[in-house]
């Protein structure tokens, strides 16, 4: 058993992955702005702590074990919004984070990159000794933020996660992510409008990459960075699959949006890590939620949208 402190709890990934870290007998110190509300079921060995991650001092890390740094303003869009405060919380907040550990002889610290930090490549293959080629402040902060965590690996164990896009239900659900989006307006309209169509994308379904943090706590020995999408699919064949569960029609129009890669993850399936979901596996689960009531289309589910509601009213 460790105590663990995951930044970052309340959001997307972190509202599933603290229930397994605590099921495995952990005790869990939830830190997270809740600018999207809390969504965590309290438990007898979890505490929570609404806070800024940019005041370091707010950041209690007596007694703590290991870290899983999930904090960041999450995704491009809202990355642009205020590049200011992107930065700060994403990659400033990292880099204190990280000395604050060392100081304190914290010796597990696991990070989430993002797989879009290699930009847009060419290369049949993405593998991580790729050169990164960030584009956006959301993609250039988790370079940095990489290669902070990276110069503390003499002092500790440092393992950082580059996942592809997330997929799949959350208590704190995300529909701005492709397949969950996708899933959701063939739902509520019965047309699923597709930009571009062409570009492919790397996809994980929320259950792998939330084990994956899991799994690497309990593997200190694989550290540095690994890779995390197991499906390449085309935007188009994302919709298609959608179409299947749901008699959507599919309508194509024009994108401007040059973002395609192809990741690979062996290095990371070389662990002994192993995907037990898909894509399909979000589509139905979100399709079947969403028919019994307990999944929405709501504002707060949509970051761009709230967090210009929100968070930057």
């Amino acid at each position: 058993m460790a105590h663990i402190l995951v930044t970052g709890a309340c959001g997307y990934k972190g509202s599933v992955l603290v229930p397994k870290l605590l099921l495995a007998g952990h005790k869990v110190r939830a830190f997270d702005s809740m600018w999207f509300g809390n969504h965590l079921t309290p438990h007898t060995d979890l505490e929570v702590i609404q806070g800024d991650v940019r005041n370091i001092d707010e950041v209690d890390l007596d007694g703590i074990d290991a870290i899983i740094h999930l904090s960041s303003v999450a995704n491009d869009p809202c990355g642009d919004l205020n590049p200011k405060l992107t930065w700060e919380i994403s990659c400033l907040a990292t880099m204190q984070l990280a000395d604050r550990a060392k100081r304190q002889g914290i010796d597990r610290f696991i990070y989430a990159s993002s797989g879009s930090v290699y930009g847009v490549k060419d290369d049949p293959e993405v593998t991580e000794d790729l050169e990164l080629l960030p584009i956006s402040e959301y993609n250039k902060t988790k370079m940095c933020s990489e290669r902070i965590l990276l110069s503390y690996s003499d002092d500790m164990v440092v393992q950082i996660v580059r996942p592809a896009t997330v997929c799949g239900f959350s208590p704190r659900m995300r529909l701005d992510v492709s397949v969950n989006m996708l899933t959701m307006q063939a739902i509520k309209n019965g047309k699923i409008t597709v930009f571009g169509g062409a570009q492919t994308r790397p996809n994980i379904h929320i259950d792998d990459i939330t084990d994956l943090y899991c799994f690497l706590l309990d593997h200190p020995e694989h550290q540095g960075v690994y890779n995390a999408g197991f499906e390449n699919l085309s935007i188009l064949e994302i919709a298609e699959k959608v179409a299947s569960y749901t008699d959507a029609v599919i309508e194509v129009t024009p994108s401007d949006d040059p973002r395609s890669y192809h990741v690979n993850s062996d290095k990371l399936l070389a662990t002994g890590f192993k995907p037990s979901k898909s894509v399909d596996d979000a589509i139905k689960e979100i399709i079947g939620l969403s028919r019994q009531g307990v999944l929405e289309d709501r504002d707060q589910w949509h970051n761009l949208r709230w967090m210009q509601q929100q968070v930057m009213a």
